[in-house]
């Protein structure tokens, strides 16, 4: 089963989600469902006590429930209990909330989304581009990251033509990418910019970004070139691109100055559109 982990969000509390490409639907953590429709302080004890009701009442509900692997606070994967969107609307259906139907409503809205999204792409794009942009990200600064985004996958996709699944093996293979180029290990960069469990591109500036597409670019570029068979060969590539990207930060420096690895973070947004003195000048 190809699976697609997201948070989406519902009156701003997050509800985990795994989109399974083959049967076309969502798979919903169920604990993060009661936990918003019963506002309990232990939605965990409360699924237990109501999982072993329903199991006792020959409810099917409990037999369709199965467990996927979903980040949890920690930013680790744990085997999390699941429902498809049919099985959280019967969930819904046994648990007494004022949020119910406004609920249902939503899950229609998040299938009708992706289904719209798989049929036209474009529609994720100017989707993500509307999330970034309630968030108080300049123009400049969302076409960028769109981009990005969109480079990423392109390596990503090439990633797994060669073999490569395993989530931890991407989190190397982007660790050694961002230390070759940067000279920071992702870990060191988020602490830089005082991150915990935000996401580091989403805190970097254009220039960061664009320099971080590049290596990205040249990987799969390079991956595609010398077709790896192993993951240490992909590991190699990885290192090769990022050196592109490496001189091309090294060029850049030499002419500015000073370095563009920047402690900036997203709680200046309009701060991470770096401008040349030009555009400075003109504002």
């Amino acid at each position: 089963m190809k699976e697609i982990n997201k948070i989406k969000v519902f009156e701003n509390k997050k509800v985990r989600a795994v989109w399974n490409e083959e049967e076309e639907d969502w798979y919903f953590s169920v604990v993060d469902v009661v936990a918003i429709l019963t506002e309990s302080p232990n939605p965990r004890k409360y699924w237990s006590v109501l999982k072993s009701r329903l199991k006792s009442e020959g409810s099917q509900l409990t037999t369709n429930c199965s467990q996927l692997k979903m980040p949890s606070a920690d930013g680790k994967f744990y085997k999390t209990d699941v429902l498809s969107t049919k099985g959280i609307i019967r969930l819904v259906q046994s648990i007494p909330s004022p949020k119910a139907e406004p609920f249902k409503l939503w899950l229609a809205q998040i299938g009708s989304e992706r289904l719209d999204e798989i049929a036209d792409p474009e529609k994720a794009i100017l989707r993500g581009a509307d999330f970034y942009r309630a968030k108080g990200y300049t123009e400049a600064w969302i076409n960028q990251r769109l981009k990005t985004i969109e480079m990423r996958k392109e390596l990503t996709d090439e990633w797994k033509a060669r073999g490569i699944e395993k989530e931890k093996d991407y989190a190397i293979l982007t660790n050694e990418m961002t230390k070759a180029w940067s000279g920071l290990s992702v870990k060191d960069y988020k602490n830089l910019k005082g991150l915990k469990k935000e996401n580091l591109r989403d805190n970097m500036t254009n220039i960061e970004l664009v320099l971080n597409m590049l290596a990205e670019v040249s990987t799969t570029a390079i991956s595609k070139s010398k077709e790896p068979e192993t993951f240490d060969q992909s590991l190699s590539i990885a290192k090769e691109g990022e050196n592109v990207a490496k001189g091309a930060r090294s060029a850049l420096e030499s002419r500015i100055g000073k370095s563009v690895i920047s402690p900036l973070n997203a709680s200046d947004k309009p701060a991470l559109e770096v401008k040349n003195d030009e555009e400075k000048k003109s504002k």
